[in-house]
């Protein structure tokens, strides 16, 4: 198992037995030492890289075998690819077994139909979402890997060090707007329970607001029409196209003249760290960001 730097990940101690671990679809008991760990869920990849230990084989990442981008400075070398990390293509079982993992880490939302056959393979552990509350996938993978304590240090540096890039950047009291241009001209914005939103609300952001966007209760997001782009404007806004055929061009008439887009107060942000970063690295990129631009 590939560690992280040290640097990057506190001195920990070896689990002395079994553990059972409660999950979000029942309990499972797990090894002391987990030495091949199989993840089925990008959050779950991000949580156990900063918890120092590194899969055999992952669901995450947009090219197989490969890591998403911003983890290859955690991690040298790639991953055995699974299968794909979307909500209809389900993990390859027989790349799963032929791993010969002795912990899988999923989430509920995507893989209850699997689990009694993921629990066939090796000790399976599920979390309720998919990461959308982040720390969440943090803590659970930690108890999965009997490093808990690892945990609560990370999540508690990265409380202590938001608390800190907010008042450098004077995020109290300002609002802010994640904006992700989707490919066929769909334009989303997110708030507060997603991921990028809840480290921005963490920073001292308000990114809900009291405006008349129409959020999703269940992914804490909103679709805007270009006729409705004036509710986009903020203190600050980050913004992203997620892939060459998302193009805010085709916007550009309204999106130029937002005040926070004319004035400089709008930043092009990475997608591959503000909305597929799901994690404690992915979390403390964003800090970066903020810091580098605001600070």
């Amino acid at each position: 198992v590939t560690t992280v730097p040290a640097t990057t990940v506190p001195a920990t101690t070896v689990p002395t037995g079994p553990r059972l671990v409660e999950h979000a679809l029942g309990t499972t008991e797990v090894p002391a030492v987990v030495e091949r760990l199989v993840v089925l869920d990008s959050s779950f990849l991000d949580a156990s890289i900063a918890l120092g230990v590194t899969p055999v084989g992952a669901t995450a990442g947009q090219t197989a075998g490969e890591l998403p981008a911003y983890l290859e400075q955690f991690v040298d070398g790639g991953l055995a690819s699974i299968g794909d990390a979307g909500l209809t293509v389900n993990p390859n079982l027989d790349a799963v077994a032929a791993l010969q993992p002795d912990l899988i880490l999923c989430a509920k939302v995507r893989h209850e139909a699997l689990f009694d056959l993921l629990s066939q393979i090796a000790p399976t552990v599920c979390s309720e979402s998919s990461g959308t509350n982040w720390t969440d996938q943090v803590t659970l993978t930690a108890e999965a890997l009997g490093l808990e304590p690892v945990a609560e240090q990370l999540l508690a540096e990265f409380e202590a060090r938001a608390d800190e890039v907010g008042e450098a950047v004077g995020a109290e009291g300002q609002t802010a707007r994640i904006v992700r241009f989707i490919p066929g001209g769909e334009t989303r914005v997110y708030g507060e329970p997603t991921f990028s939103g809840s480290v921005l609300t963490a920073v001292g952001y308000d990114v809900t607001g009291d405006t008349a966007l129409e959020w999703h209760p269940e992914f804490g997001m909103a679709l805007v029409a270009a006729e409705q782009f004036e509710l986009l404007d903020a203190d600050v806004i980050f913004a992203t196209t997620l892939t060459e055929g998302s193009d805010r061009t085709a916007f550009q008439s309204v999106w130029s003249v937002l005040p926070a887009v004319a004035e400089g107060r709008q930043f092009d942000i990475d997608d591959d760290i503000w909305f597929t970063g799901i994690g404690v690295l992915g979390a403390n990129l964003i800090l970066d960001d903020l810091e580098s631009w605001l600070g």
